[in-house]
C-alpha cells in the first residue's frame, strides 16, 4: 500500500508531532504534503526516510494550491490520501477526488465545542467542514468525545472511526539521571518543587492560570511551560505583574523525537518536573496530559477526554479541575502534600500504557484495510484538475 498524507503544516504541535510518531509504527510506503510551513516537524521526517513536500500555499483562499496539490496525487499514484487538520482536510479530500483516488481518511485532530484548532466554530466553519467531510471514505476521531461532537454536527456515525492518538511509552519512561541533568542544566535550585505546562502557548491553554497559580504557592515552587506560541510575551508579563517572574521558565518549542534540537527533549523536561497540570477547558484528547502520565507524573487537568474516556481507576493520580487560578493552586498543593517532593521511583498508569502507539498504528491499519475494501464511487465526469 502507498499512502500520501496531507497535513497543513509541520511546526512543532501535537497534530504534527503525533504524524511523525505513526509514520515510524504503520506498515505503509507514505509520503507526506505540508501545505505550509515546514518546520522543525518537517525536518524530522525526513531524518526518518520520509519524502515530504511542500505545496507553498499563501492562504486560506489560494486555490492555486489545489491544481499544484492534485497534480503530486495523481502523479504519486497513491492507494490512499489521509489528511489532517482543517485546511489539509478540505483541500486534501477535494485534490484526491479529483486524482481518482478512492480511499480517502482525515483525522479530526482538534475538534472542540466551541472551537477549532484554536479558532472559534462558525456556522461558515461547521457548513465548510462538512461538505468537505462527504468527499472522504473516513473520518477519524481522536477520541469518543470528538467522535460524539462529530455525530452532533451532522457527520453520520458509520463514517466515524476512533483512533487514539498514541505516545511512546519507551521514549517518556521516567529517567532519574535525566532529571537530575535536566534540572541542573535549566538551573533550577536543589529543592524546587516544579510544576510542568505543554503545549502550544495560546490564550486556548490558559497557561497564564499556572502563572497566576505559582503566586498564590509557597518560593519553593516553579513553573516549567514547554511550548512555544503568541502568548509568549503576555505569559512574561504576566509572570512579572505577579511578582513570580524568577519563578518561570518557558523553554521554546521542544520535540520529543529526536530531530538535533539543541536543550533537553520533552521526554527529559518532563522527567524533571514534579507534577504536570493542564488548565485548557477544552481539549480534543490531552496529549500532554498522557504523556505526563506516561512519564509517571501526577497531573492536574481541567479536559482530558483520553482520561474522561476511561475507566476512573485508570488514572488514579490524575485529578480534575473546574476553574481558575485559586482552584489550580489548592489542587497543586493537595498534588504535593499526597506525592511528595516526586524524586522518587515513577511508574506508568494503565491509562498512559493504553496509549501505546504500536495500538493507534495497528488500529489505523485496519481502518485503512477497511476503506481499501469499500472504494468511493469515481468522482463526476468532467472534474478534472489537469
Amino acid at each position: 500500500m502507498k499512502a500520501l498524507h496531507v497535513i497543513t503544516g509541520l511546526g512543532v504541535g501535537g497534530a504534527e508531532q503525533q504524524l511523525r510518531l505513526l509514520l515510524r509504527h504503520l506498515p505503509v510506503d507514505c509520503d507526506v504534503v505540508t501545505l505550509t510551513n515546514p518546520g522543525p516537524v518537517a525536518e524530522g521526517l525526513r531524518a526518518d526516510g520520509v519524502r515530504v513536500v511542500h505545496l507553498g500555499m499563501a492562504g486560506n483562499r489560494d486555490l492555486a494550491a489545489l491544481p499544484r496539490l492534485t497534480r503530486i496525487v495523481r502523479r504519486g499514484g497513491y492507494d490512499l490520501v489521509h489528511t489532517h487538520l482543517y485546511r489539509a482536510c478540505l483541500y486534501g479530500r477535494l485534490a484526491a477526488r479529483l486524482a481518482g483516488v478512492r480511499a480517502i481518511v482525515a483525522t479530526e485532530h482538534s475538534l472542540g465545542d466551541s472551537q477549532m484548532e484554536g479558532r472559534p466554530l462558525t456556522p461558515g466553519v461547521r457548513a465548510l467542514y462538512l461538505a468537505g467531510e462527504r468527499l472522504g471514505s473516513a473520518t477519524v476521531a481522536v477520541s469518543p468525545t470528538v467522535a460524539d461532537r462529530l455525530r452532533r454536527w451532522g457527520v453520520p456515525a458509520p463514517r466515524i472511526e476512533v483512533v487514539p492518538n498514541g505516545i511512546d511509552l519507551d521514549r517518556f519512561r521516567f529517567d532519574p539521571v535525566a532529571r537530575v541533568r535536566t534540572r541542573r542544566r535549566l538551573g533550577l535550585p536543589e529543592g524546587a518543587y516544579v510544576v510542568g505546562g505543554v503545549g502550544r502557548l495560546a490564550p486556548g491553554k490558559r497557561f497564564d492560570v499556572l502563572v497566576r497559580a505559582l503566586a498564590r504557592l509557597p518560593d519553593d515552587w516553579w513553573l516549567l511551560l514547554v511550548g512555544g506560541g503568541p502568548e509568549e510575551h503576555t505569559l512574561r508579563r504576566t509572570a512579572h505583574e505577579a511578582g513570580v517572574a524568577d519563578r518561570v521558565l518557558l523553554t521554546g518549542e521542544r520535540p520529543y523525537l529526536p530531530d538535533g534540537s539543541p536543550g533537553p527533549d520533552l521526554p527529559a523536561l518532563a522527567s524533571a518536573m514534579d507534577v504536570l497540570a493542564s488548565p485548557s477547558a477544552e481539549e480534543a484528547f490531552g496529549l500532554a496530559v498522557v504523556e505526563g502520565l506516561a512519564s509517571g507524573l501526577p497531573v492536574v487537568h481541567s479536559s482530558c477526554p483520553a482520561i474522561e474516556d476511561l475507566p476512573p481507576d485508570a488514572a488514579p493520580s490524575a485529578r480534575h479541575v473546574t476553574g481558575g487560578a485559586e482552584e489550580f493552586a489548592r489542587a497543586l498543593a493537595r498534588v504535593r502534600a499526597d506525592s511528595g517532593p516526586g524524586s522518587g521511583p515513577r511508574t506508568a498508569p494503565e491509562a498512559a500504557r493504553h496509549y501505546c502507539v504500536t495500538r493507534s498504528a495497528a488500529r489505523l491499519t485496519d481502518v485503512y484495510a477497511a476503506t481499501l475494501t469499500h472504494p468511493l464511487s469515481p468522482a463526476p465526469q468532467g472534474v478534472s484538475s489537469r
